[in-house]
């Protein structure tokens, strides 16, 4: 089914006159005959009867109009959409962001895209780094920033380092081991743990404690950073986050050693993806600015 059979049908059902409809379409009765009787092929029916002079809708006819007015009008609608977006420059730009990236991490990128062109719109989805990895590939996002520790990117994807992020143990300012400057894991063992249920290092932190021999009691799961801060601070155990996550004053995140966990965080596209304006300005800002003083990884890889 064509737009233009539609338009016809519309006109014909109007004005139930071929030669006024052909006018007001500005084509030829013959043309529009021929697109009405290759419409009545297509929904298997007669949708007039030619009754000369006259000509009437047929039962099919009425039953279809108001679909195929509905039809039409979106069309146009859509069309119109459409044009005010082209005219105004308007671009939405859908960004996937792992829920354990602090927010501060990217005021500085966000306000230099919209400074860039004002006419981005950047939507913000925030989820864990494997739906996010997904939803990406899917299409269901234009870019993302995250990262999956332990795993090799999908060779789909085109990852860009921005920066490394140690992960810490988070303690209450008052526990015995908060006036340490590293922990060993095995000075872990026994204590009761606050788990970051979206913490892309779930699974892969858990082999280093088994080879230690550590056993920690989780006692409490949250997504939110906010309420595993808050617990810690209570004394019901310690958190594992990302050191620039830690926002509350009242606690002390230490650096692990034997292992030291870490993160690299990158700016994520898909390879062979047609790219929206909005997807390549928030890249170049991406690697013009500074992440936690220094130049994206990806700038500064580049430079050696």
């Amino acid at each position: 089914m064509e737009m233009h059979q539609v338009r016809y049908f519309l006109a014909l059902a109007k004005r139930l006159n071929f030669t006024r409809a052909a006018d007001e379409c500005n084509v030829t009765q013959p043309s529009l005959t021929r697109a009405m009787k290759q419409l009545e092929y297509e929904l298997g029916g007669e949708l007039f009867h030619r009754e000369r002079p006259n000509v009437r809708l047929s039962e099919l006819g009425r039953i279809v109009l108001p679909h195929l007015q509905q039809v039409y009008d979106e069309a146009r609608n859509a069309r119109r959409i459409a044009e005010s977006f082209k005219a105004d420059g308007h671009t939405k730009l859908r960004l996937g962001v792992m829920c354990t990236i602090a927010p501060t991490m990217l005021i500085e990128l966000l306000n230099s895209v919209r400074e860039r062109d004002g006419r981005i719109e950047v939507e913000i989805r925030d989820s864990s780094a494997r739906k996010i990895d997904k939803e990406l590939l899917e299409g269901g996002l234009d870019v993302a920033i995250y990262c999956i520790p332990g795993e090799t990117p999908n060779s789909r994807l085109h990852t860009m380092p921005l920066f490394r992020e140690r992960m810490m143990i988070v303690l209450p300012s008052g526990d015995p081991l908060a006036r340490r400057r590293t922990l060993r894991l095995g000075e872990l063992h026994g204590l009761r743990y606050l788990n970051r249920s979206s913490c892309e290092f779930n699974g892969y932190a858990d082999r280093f404690f088994e080879e230690q021999g550590v056993e920690i009691e989780t006692v409490y799961r949250s997504d939110r950073d906010d309420w595993i801060q808050a617990l810690v601070r209570s004394g019901l155990g310690f958190g594992f986050m990302p050191e620039y996550a830690v926002t509350d004053p009242l606690l002390v995140a230490i650096p692990t050693r034997e292992p030291a966990f870490w993160r690299d965080v990158n700016l994520v596209t898909v390879r062979g993806r047609r790219h929206t304006p909005g997807v390549g300005a928030l890249v170049r800002e991406a690697m013009r600015i500074d992440w936690h003083g220094e130049k994206a990884i990806s700038v500064t890889s580049v430079r050696i």
